[in-house]
């Protein structure tokens, strides 16, 4: 059994007994597999253990690997854009991927809804909330979200399903929940306004168990499923 493989099952029971454990419903949480930095034979080789969702952080490294998997002859792929977003980039973002979970700007958003290509579903869009006011983080304002929500939910050839975040680093698991408590709060307010919000992409390979207790649906893991990362490759 390949390394992937092996943790990828390990990673599926950690996301499993977290469920359980926190009383939520069986499946309620996806996984999505950070592919960034790894090649697309490690892509085919998640994909081979079941693996289908798969997210890029670089775009021209990711629309490689689209490629490279497309040409080797995989079924097809869940595609999501979870990196930086610059203006200059969002055409191929439109283009090629089926979620984005880093708008944070209405300017943004406007850009990947008029260059979505005709015929293509409407693009799954989270915002990303900077939740710990970090001034490297990305991300909108904690008070700025519930605008900017509005607006995007407006646009056509989108689709708002939620918010995402990555907290500042927090050794501790009661810490690390009230970050994503934080984030939760948040799209409970979003959804009682009026909203219809499905998703929280919350939670990494070092914290995502507390994410799944304060609500993840979506956690976001590389690391441990495709070993340690060489960004000098990248």
């Amino acid at each position: 059994m390949s390394l992937i493989r092996q943790n990828l099952q390990a990673i599926t029971a950690t996301i499993v007994a977290a469920t359980q454990e926190s009383q939520r419903p069986a499946g309620a949480v996806q996984l999505l597999a950070v592919s960034k930095t790894f090649g697309p034979e490690a892509v085919l080789e998640a994909v081979a253990a079941g693996q289908r969702a798969f997210g890029e952080n670089y775009l021209q490294e990711g629309l490689d690997k689209i490629r490279a998997v497309q040409e080797a002859g995989a079924p097809a792929l869940e595609w999501h854009f979870i990196g930086p977003i610059q203006s200059n980039k969002t055409r191929p973002i439109a283009e090629n991927f089926a979620w984005v979970h880093t708008v944070e700007r209405e300017k943004i958003a406007q850009r990947l809804s008029e260059q979505r290509p005709d015929g293509m579903p409407p693009l799954q869009i989270c915002l990303q909330v900077n939740i710990s006011g970090e001034a490297s983080k990305s991300g909108a304002a904690p008070e700025e979200v519930a605008a900017l929500a509005h607006k995007v939910a407006a646009l056509p050839n989108l689709t708002l399903r939620g918010l995402m975040a990555i907290p500042e680093p927090a050794e501790a698991f009661a810490q690390q929940r009230a970050a994503f408590a934080q984030l939760r709060t948040i799209y409970e307010q979003l959804r009682a306004d009026g909203l219809a919000l499905d998703t929280l992409s919350m939670g990494m390979s070092a914290d995502m168990r507390a994410a799944i207790f304060e609500g993840a649906t979506m956690v976001r893991v590389g690391s441990a499923i495709f070993g340690a990362r060489n960004y000098l490759k990248a």
